[in-house]
């Protein structure tokens, strides 16, 4: 089995899925801008060979390359599991007519307008939604829709330039914000408790799946930098509060035409139990939610997304023994981390838990929490209650802080 994996460097999380495609008996053919020579030594064992790019995002020059690249050789996949490749991924296999995803297909996935007209058109209840590319056509849109509206980038990631408008000045104030976004979606905002639904398929159905809660919702987690922002994953996936997004998840597949692969889903549930789609990518969630994940089940979803789409099949228990919650700490100030009030006091009551410890240790610059969720470090543990687990989470919340001056 020969495959392709484009970025296998970068995100650093990467580096797991082209190990686990080495482990399943792959050899790995990798795509990326990081020079040859700077790839992490942990890495290159997992690598039958590189091919280094100038710029990782052309996808005419990628496309072009790696077909340069591979003439006079077989290669059995084309595989991404970052936002932004999927579609040069498509394009690939569309190319050496390879199995998997369709060019199509991961346009459903990765244009959040045409994605919401083909889960409607399913019968499946979505957020009303135009496309804009003009400050006048978000004006008319927003008209049609009626504040308070979300406007995002059609083709964006997370919550960034993600913007809740509730009346014509805010709508101004983003638009002004939203410049160099070429085509955004203008959107009916949903109010609710917002949730994930993670796979991985097989033919378009979960052999695994997977609900996790973000605590708040990304959009307030994104505009308030005092908040510690939480996701915790469900253990009981037999309880009414997630059935309704469950199902809502499966029938997105369905209508988005889901083959193999990971998949990451974000819905809301709101206050009368109803589960509104809120969007979906064709791909792993980011922020350790893979971690996470395998921390709910103890096995290793890098592994087994490689097995199923090298060998169509996925082994690993599927038992879910704990819920699992990430806590994301921001510093306060700015420059370098200078102390940490709070973790000693939180280990010694919660430390048999934590399953992960990674704050910024003093000394270390502080990152910019507007440009990554990371922020500066995590904790995360584990505990088979979930209220248990939510009070540790709070905890880790409120009794740590970070200081950098």
């Amino acid at each position: 089995m020969k495959v392709v994996f484009l970025a296998p460097s970068y995100p650093p999380e990467m580096q797991q899925y082209t190990r686990g495609l080495a482990e399943v008996g792959a050899d790995v053919y990798g795509v990326g801008d990081t020079p040859r020579s700077a790839l992490p030594a942990s890495l290159r064992p997992h690598l039958a060979d590189y091919l280094e790019v100038p710029r990782i995002l052309d996808e005419d020059d990628v496309v072009s390359r790696v077909a340069s690249w591979l003439r006079g050789r077989e290669v059995d996949r084309v595989l991404a599991n970052w936002e932004v490749m999927v579609l040069t991924a498509a394009r690939l296999r569309e190319r050496f007519g390879l199995p998997g995803m369709s060019l199509d297909a991961v346009r459903g996935f990765r244009d959040k307008q045409l994605m919401k007209e083909r889960v409607r058109a399913a019968g499946l209840r979505a957020p009303r939604s135009e496309r804009v590319r003009t400050v006048a056509e978000a004006r008319a849109a927003a008209g049609r829709i009626g504040f308070p509206l979300i406007l995002k980038p059609i083709a964006g990631a997370g919550s960034a330039d993600t913007h809740k408008v509730t009346d014509d000045a805010e709508l101004e104030r983003a638009l002004g914000g939203l410049r160099h976004v070429d085509e955004v979606s203008c959107e009916e905002f949903i109010s609710g408790e917002e949730l994930t639904f993670d796979t991985v398929c097989i033919g378009g159905k979960p052999a695994f799946f997977n609900v996790a809660q973000y605590l708040p919702p990304p959009l307030i987690a994104r505009t308030e930098e005092w908040i510690s922002p939480a996701i915790i994953t469900v253990r009981d996936l037999t309880q009414p509060r997630v059935a309704a997004g469950i199902a809502l998840g499966k029938g997105v597949l369905g209508a988005l035409g889901m083959v193999d692969g990971f998949t990451h889903m974000e819905w809301f549930r709101k206050s009368d139990g109803e589960a509104v789609f809120g969007e979906i990518g064709c791909r792993p969630g980011g922020a350790h939610l893979v971690d996470q994940m395998n921390y709910t089940c103890d096995i290793d979803l890098f592994r087994e997304w490689a097995r199923v789409m090298c060998w169509g099949r996925f082994e690993a228990p599927t038992v879910r023994k704990y819920n699992v919650a990430i806590v994301f700490k921001r510093a306060k100030g700015q420059g370098r981390i200078t102390r940490i009030e709070g973790l000693r006091d939180f280990m010694a009551a919660h430390g048999e838990h934590v399953v992960e410890e990674h704050l910024l240790r003093p000394g270390t610059p502080r990152r910019n929490w507007k440009h990554t969720l990371l922020s500066d470090g995590h904790i995360m543990l584990r505990h088979p209650d979930w209220d248990q687990a939510a009070r540790m989470a709070a905890d880790a919340a409120t009794t740590i802080t970070m200081y950098a001056e």
